[in-house]
């Protein structure tokens, strides 16, 4: 009998032949973020991204035009580049020095008259191109080249997602981070669009926004989430906003999306964030954050966080009293949301392993999670359809 956690089976958490299935089906298949756009800025710039089976890149060309590649050398398959950084003129495989132009023509063959006596049609040899888009200042890519654009992957979700506009934000670099969680990927995005768990997981960390208020539903694949301030935050909401406002008022809230397969934006009235789920593993999960916040002087900034030191120099704390905790390090000890949820995404992998696990019934706050697994389905049956 197949062990189930609701509509999938549990070996959809914990297999090899599940996780190379997805790799496949969704992640080679759909499109992935890549960065932003100010990563890349100036021509002969460029950022890789792993895209399911696939590792693209985005470079800009001469022309200032964006164009994505698979980082792949037509010669042997040598990866051309890595992560990011600048490039003078061209790009050089560092096997066999093979040189293509940034716009993924073959421009150079070393010792070519000697090592190909019969000649080489360098021009049937350009590198093979991908798809690249921008949408809400973020970088796109899809190893199709013919993959339909961003306006119709995420065009009915698109007005559910907030007034924000993040390429006229700034990036603020200390909340840049990465860190790996012990648990599946879609652990990680069903903890996320778990709307139960907000009022008691989080009770004592995520208490300024009313989560009985929470409106939320599905576009296609794509989770959409607001909710409102509590009544004590929204009180005097523009004192008590701890950095300057990044959207017009009246707009207030936070809006909370995941973009399918694992893209989510935790956006509010002063910040918008990234959060990016790579799948690295059956059971290990890479998330990356990135935070823009208002363009606005230091002095800005400054004067907002004496206004608000009043609601949060007592905002917060501890889920557990310390009677209850482990020790300090006790995640339950952290008062941080984030260490909360990797602690309760790890502990979900585990019990997953047990024979003795059995899923309970699906609360209606936990509908997301329930219809995500289906989306899931849902993706991989569409590809297999395709392939038939």
């Amino acid at each position: 009998m197949t062990r189930m956690y609701h509509n999938l089976p549990v070996s959809a958490y914990t297999s090899q032949d599940w996780f190379d299935r997805e790799q496949a089906l969704i992640f080679s298949r759909s499109w992935r973020y890549a960065g932003l756009v100010e990563d890349v800025p100036e021509p002969g710039h460029y950022i890789s991204v792993q895209a399911g089976l696939n590792n693209l890149f985005i470079v800009m060309g001469r022309d200032r035009r964006l164009r994505a590649f698979h980082n792949i050398c037509r010669h042997r398959g040598t990866q051309l580049i890595r992560a990011v950084g600048k490039s003078q003129k061209a790009l050089t495989c560092p096997y066999h020095d093979w040189t293509y132009d940034l716009e993924g023509n073959l421009i150079s063959v070393p010792d070519e008259d000697r090592e190909y006596p019969n000649g080489i049609d360098k021009s049937c040899l350009g590198l093979k191109p991908a798809r690249v888009d921008v949408w809400r200042g973020m970088l796109f890519v899809h190893p199709d080249p013919q993959a339909p654009g961003l306006a119709q992957w995420f065009g009915a979700v698109d007005p559910y997602l907030g007034p924000h506009k993040p390429d006229e934000l700034v990036e603020y670099p200390e909340a840049r981070k990465s860190y790996e969680i012990k648990a599946n990927w879609k652990i990680v995005v069903e903890n996320y669009i778990d709307v139960y768990h907000l009022s008691h997981l989080h009770a004592n960390t995520l208490h300024m926004y009313d989560h009985s208020r929470a409106d939320y539903g599905w576009k296609g694949p794509h989770y959409h989430f607001w909710e409102p301030p509590s009544e004590a935050y929204g009180a005097d909401l523009e004192k008590n906003l701890p950095t300057p406002r990044v959207i017009p008022e009246p707009h207030r809230g936070t809006w909370v999306p995941m973009l399918f397969p694992g893209i989510g934006i935790g956006a509010s009235e002063d910040s918008w964030n990234l959060f990016v789920i790579t799948p690295l593993g059956p059971e290990l999960t890479r998330i990356e954050n990135r935070t823009k916040l208002a363009n606005a002087s230091e002095w800005d900034f400054s004067k907002q966080a004496w206004s608000s030191h009043g609601f949060w120099k007592d905002f917060g704390g501890a889920k557990y009293d310390e009677a209850d905790l482990s020790d300090e390090e006790d995640p339950m000890a952290s008062g941080d949301f984030t260490t909360e949820d990797v602690y309760a995404c790890e502990q979900q992998q585990k019990s997953l392993q047990s024979p003795y696990f059995e899923v309970g019934p699906a609360a209606v706050g936990e509908s997301p999670v329930t219809r995500h697994q289906q989306a899931v389905l849902d993706f991989m049956a569409a590809q297999e359809a395709r392939n038939a």
